[in-house]
């Protein structure tokens, strides 16, 4: 078992949870369908439309096997803020751990938001107020380009369109506490934590999906700093180990970026 262990450590780690397990399933029976195809995906007693397969089991590791969101609240009704949903994987999720929770779900792409409704509905996932805007540093709008998975971004160099756009800090300042803020928005986050730095002071736990883009500034160390004067603790984790990092400058999959993180804040 050792041995095993020793030779095949991640399929060992996932064997042992039945969200790992699932996983396996989900990577072997739609792991190699063609990219960018609209697919129906059943996990547990969900149902998903999905434009990308590979996306979306990418998406089920770090969400349920991983956890990537999980927080520790004594509120009996968190409050929830999801910027960047998606299709709705991590609503599933939210709504599994925090049963009570009110939670607001961001996603700018028209098409991908609409996914993402029909998806609560066909499961009868209620209780999310879903907002079909990007989170940005005003209400002007905001130049988007749109993407067949799940980069949709601002620095999108292809079929950009102007989407409405909402003042994250505005609604941020509505709320007594927000238990939970995961940021997703591909490159938008930097801009907009910093928009937000006044108006974080209640946010208990953030996730923050941090993107440096090619061609742009590097802006992780403005990040860490609203955190830092915020008063959250913070971790950094990256699911790449890039080889030669001096010579290969790429992140590996994306030919536009050359660095993506997870910042996981906290209050202790």
């Amino acid at each position: 078992m050792w041995l095993f262990r020793f030779l095949f450590t991640e399929t060992a780690r996932l064997l042992r949870s039945a969200e790992g397990r699932r996983l396996l399933g989900l990577a072997v029976r739609y792991g190699d369908r063609p990219r960018n195809q609209a697919t129906d995906i059943t996990f547990g007693p969900y149902r998903f439309r999905v434009p990308d397969a590979l996306s979306f089991v990418w998406q089920y590791r770090e969400i349920f096997v991983d956890e990537f969101y999980k927080f520790y609240t004594t509120s009996t009704t968190p409050v929830i803020f999801d910027c960047g949903t998606n299709i709705g994987t991590s609503v599933v999720y939210f709504r599994q751990q925090y049963p009570t929770a009110r939670i607001v779900a961001f996603e700018a792409d028209r098409r991908i938001s609409d996914l993402l409704q029909d998806n609560l509905r066909q499961n009868k996932i209620t209780g999310v107020e879903v907002v079909t805007k990007a989170v940005w540093t005003n209400e002007d709008g905001i130049l988007f380009g749109s993407d067949q998975a799940d980069s949709a971004s601002i620095f999108s160099q292809t079929d950009r369109t102007l989407v409405p756009s909402v003042r994250l800090r505005d609604r941020l300042l509505q709320e007594t506490q927000i238990d939970m803020l995961k940021m997703d928005i591909e490159g938008a986050e930097t801009a907009v934590l910093t928009d937000c730095r006044d108006a974080l002071a209640h946010v208990q736990n953030l996730f923050v999906e941090f993107h440096a883009y090619l061609d742009h500034p590097q802006t992780l160390a403005e990040v860490i700093k609203v955190l830092e004067d915020s008063g959250f603790r913070y971790y950094l984790n990256t699911s790449q180990y890039r080889h030669t990092p001096l010579v290969n400058h790429q992140y590996k999959g994306n030919n536009s970026m050359d660095l993506q993180l997870n910042i996981f804040a906290y209050r202790k």
